[in-house]
């Protein structure tokens, strides 16, 4: 039965699987179900990408809350990618592939997961199991052996009683009236104090109370009947929590003689009589939540502290290698020790042994060398190894500042107590890792998406810091190598506390810049440090506190280290081994990405500096015309347009100018236009006429065979002439037609179409003059004008001879602004073609 729904549709662009993401992870969190949200946002981000970036098309993503399940739907609509298939000796296929990726996942992470084909569309679901919710605590024990069972004249009474939080009775079954000749309605509510005779030994045991707020405990104690007479009984009491997270006490009691229906054997052997006086300690008391390890810790540290009455008390666990302690929780030591610091474990045991229990009378005289309890002031410290089916876990500790205080029976009720919490921690611990590593891949993930949706060089270093800092360590900084083997050299840096930032960045100028060592694997570098304390920098307010454990990784893309990446931690603090791994991850993710945007980048300024050098770096003042030209590529700024234009002077007084476009872009591209603009200097400096020129430069191109490119081009000579006009000579060869504006406004065509470069051998071309009057213009424009298109509207020539018309009176620089301006506003999406324009105009006499 669906209990919740929420759905959403995503565009088919690089930004839905990461809207997709946040959509789930809102929406689960919402439904408070945080347990599944890591699996369910990877799932998500696999299967929306391949629905918007390898199938096109918009996803739909749907969420479906049942009752002890989730199921999510995606669902696009070109269902052409198959399921893994099955070959020989191998159950999926390439599962590093593209294809299939998110079903292998599917398959890997969730309970249930299938694939539903209907007309256009096609809906992959998987189902994600929500955690049980246990409701109180069951227990199982062994049989009683059969000279332990009760010998009793009459029927065992077993009295069932529910105390409240403050101790007081909630429930009262009819043998508990029985034994102890109180109506249930005389006893409700009344404080089970009044009732229960418990025994009171200073200094020893628990008393009423406290033992009340234990998960479990059982014993002996007394109880005041209605007629005044005390019974001796054996009672069972169980911490309980009801639907709604309300704690009780249930307490199960028999008279003495029937203890053996309640006792637990492992507890007590025949013959044995409970100690009421010594219960034995429990430190998983209260409510801790069972998946949240920091937090059961730090409620064992304290119950242990309190419990055997110390000042303090730690816990540490071990390693994954088991070589080395890391602290992981503490009460009442204020050393400036931070959690997760590590000691080796042999540290502070005096027979050089963690794995069994010590007691240390007075560290005055014989103190430990657990940098935890330097100046601490404590005298007395006993601690017990957390074990695990007979392998190490941790170390708990219990001191106080009282010498002599604790004796073996103190470290054998508290290894009882570590033995019972051992599990419950391993079990936590392991549930923690496997959250990590569920967290972590969705942190990859993320991570992978933000540096691939950028090629700028600048911010794929700040999206590396960024992605580094506080995930994985305080401060991050950012090594890239030079050119031709040079060192590397700082680029970027980032600290958590932006104040910090440029103190960091002044040491890390001062410091050496690590070795490039090997191309995988951590190392630890020490060199800031070094250098902060060489030059008496460690006192310094801006760097107290900042400098502690620091690693470097190499960038590492194309068997190559292309930088570095160092991270750091405050003083106190060292990296944990989850961390370093997860570091391992980011850097290679992020090399490859800095070595895209830096090919990208390299790329851009090659094109860039191709491009600039295929233009005339100047244009020649030409007395008595005006001149001016626009030019502009299209596109991201990698690749060479085909679009050129020049303006030269061939002889006194005559001046060459050109515009055109060659067809395609690129290297080859770049070739004919550079052969072009250069051929058409020489040629018309040779003292060629128009027509000429243009057979000869054909000629020059299709001698390229297979490299050439055909060529549209419109190519005049003008001659200023002494009345104030200009005398033209033009030849459009295959280009878009140059407009004529008069002074009354009319817009006509100033030459006639002739064939284009690069097609045919043998061209008939003709030269075709005309003169521009004084206050006229002439308008020469390549393709990416005429052609500028919204929908299936073009702007054309009749487009641009109207923005020409309303041009009367304006100077040459204003017209080509004018033309640029109706070009850009034709449409809302920007221009997809490269555009040039190069206008002439003879100013009026009293202008000039």
């Amino acid at each position: 039965m669906v209990t919740a729904r929420a759905a959403a549709t995503f565009d088919p662009d690089g930004r839905s699987a990461a809207a997709a993401r946040g959509f789930v992870r809102d929406a689960l969190l919402g439904w408070g179900l945080p347990e599944v949200v890591d699996d369910a946002v990877v799932l998500v981000s696999e299967l929306v990408t391949n629905a918007v970036v390898h199938a096109g098309t918009a996803a739909e993503v749907c969420c479906l809350r049942e009752e002890e399940t989730v199921r999510i739907e995606v669902t696009d609509h070109h269902p052409e990618r198959g399921l893994p298939f099955l070959s020989d000796g191998h159950r999926y296929a390439d599962p590093d592939g593209e294809g299939g990726r998110g079903l292998l996942m599917c398959s890997a992470l969730a309970e249930r997961w299938g694939v539903e084909y209907a007309a256009g569309q096609k809906t992959v679901w998987f189902r994600l199991a929500l955690p049980a919710h246990v409701v109180g605590t069951r227990y199982a024990v062994p049989a009683t052996p059969g000279s332990d069972l009760p010998s009793s004249p009459g029927p065992v009474h077993v009295a069932v009683v529910q105390l409240d939080e403050d101790g007081r009775v909630l429930a009262w079954n009819r043998d508990a009236e029985a034994l102890f000749q109180y109506p249930t309605a005389a006893v409700l509510g009344r404080p089970w104090a009044d009732l229960a005779a418990w025994p009171q030994s200073p200094g020893r045991g628990l008393g009423l109370t406290d033992t009340l707020r234990l998960a479990r405990w059982e014993g002996g104690y007394g109880i005041r009947r209605a007629d005044g007479e005390e019974v001796e009984v054996y009672g069972v009491q169980v911490r309980v929590r009801d639907t709604e997270g309300v704690p009780s006490t249930l307490c199960l009691l028999v008279l003495e003689p029937d203890r053996a229906v309640l006792r637990s054997p492992a507890r007590a052997l025949p013959g044995e009589r409970p100690d009421p006086a010594g219960p034995r300690l429990d430190l998983l008391a209260g409510p801790v939540a069972t998946d949240d390890l920091d937090t059961l810790l730090q409620r064992t540290v304290e119950r242990a502290r309190d419990l055997l009455d110390a000042d303090a008390a730690y816990l540490l666990l071990t390693t994954d290698d088991e070589t080395e302690f890391e602290v992981r929780a503490v009460t009442g030591l204020n050393t400036g020790h931070r959690r997760h610091a590590r000691f080796p474990v042999g540290t502070g045991n005096r027979y050089d042994s963690a794995r069994l229990p010590s007691v240390h009378e007075d560290l005055a005289t014989r103190p430990t060398g657990l940098p935890l309890l330097t100046d601490s002031g404590m005298r007395s410290l006993v601690t017990v190894p957390l074990k695990v089916e007979g392998r190490l876990i941790g170390s708990l500790g219990i001191a106080t500042a009282v010498p002599g205080r604790y004796d073996n029976e103190d470290a054998l009720r508290l290894q009882f107590a570590a033995d019972r919490v051992a599990l419950a921690v391993e079990s936590t611990r392991l549930t923690e890792l496997e959250r990590l590593r569920r967290g972590s891949l969705s942190f990859l993930v993320e991570a992978s998406d933000l540096l691939a949706g950028t090629l700028e060089h600048e911010q794929t270093l700040a999206l590396m810091a960024q992605m580094a800092v506080p995930t994985l360590s305080s401060w991050c900084a950012v090594y890239t190598n030079g050119d031709h083997g040079s060192s590397a050299g700082l680029a970027f840096v980032l600290h958590e506390d932006e104040d910090r930032i440029d103190p960091l960045r002044e040491l890390l100028d001062k410091t050496p810049a690590p070795e490039a060592g090997p191309t995988h694997g951590v190392r630890f570098w020490a060199a800031p440090a070094e250098t902060a304390e060489t030059r008496g920098l460690t006192d310094s307010p801006e760097l107290a506190g900042l400098l502690g454990e620091t690693v470097v990784l190499p960038l590492t893309a194309r068997n190559r280290v292309i930088g570095l990446l160092a991270l750091g931690v405050p003083a106190g603090v060292r990296f944990r081994q989850e961390i370093l791994e997860l570091a391992e991850d980011l850097s290679r993710r992020a090399a490859l990405a800095l070595d895209n945007s830096r090919l990208y980048s390299e790329r851009t300024a090659t094109s860039q500096a191709l491009q600039r050098s295929l233009l005339p770096p100047d244009l020649p003042e030409i007395p008595g015309v005006e001149v001016d030209v626009y030019y502009q590529a299209a596109g991201e700024g990698n690749e060479v347009g085909g679009d050129f234009y020049d303006l030269f002077t061939i002889r006194e007084g005559t001046y060459g100018f050109a515009i055109g476009d060659v067809c395609g872009t690129g290297p080859e591209a770049a070739s004919v236009t550079g052969l072009a603009r250069h051929s058409l200097r020489l040629l018309a400096r040779e003292g060629l006429d128009a027509p000429q020129v243009l057979r000869r430069l054909n000629a020059a191109i299709l001698d390229e065979g297979s490299r050439s490119r055909f060529l549209t081009l419109l190519y005049g000579e003008l001659t200023p002439r002494p009345d104030g006009s200009t005398e033209l000579s033009l030849v459009c060869a295959g280009h878009p037609l140059p407009l004529r504006l008069r002074t009354d406004g009319r817009v006509d065509r100033a030459a006639t179409p002739q064939p284009l470069l690069g097609v045919m051998d043998d061209l008939d071309l003709t030269a075709e003059h005309l003169v521009l009057a004084p206050g006229e213009v002439l308008l020469c424009v390549t393709d990416g004008v005429t052609e500028r298109r919204e929908g299936r509207r073009m702007l054309g020539d009749d487009g641009l001879a109207e923005v020409l018309t309303g041009c009367t009176g304006l100077t040459a620089g204003a017209v080509a602004m004018r033309v640029q301006r109706a070009v850009e506003r034709f449409a809302p999406e920007p221009p997809s073609d490269d555009m040039a324009i190069l206008t002439l105009r003879v100013p009026n006499q009293r202008q000039s």
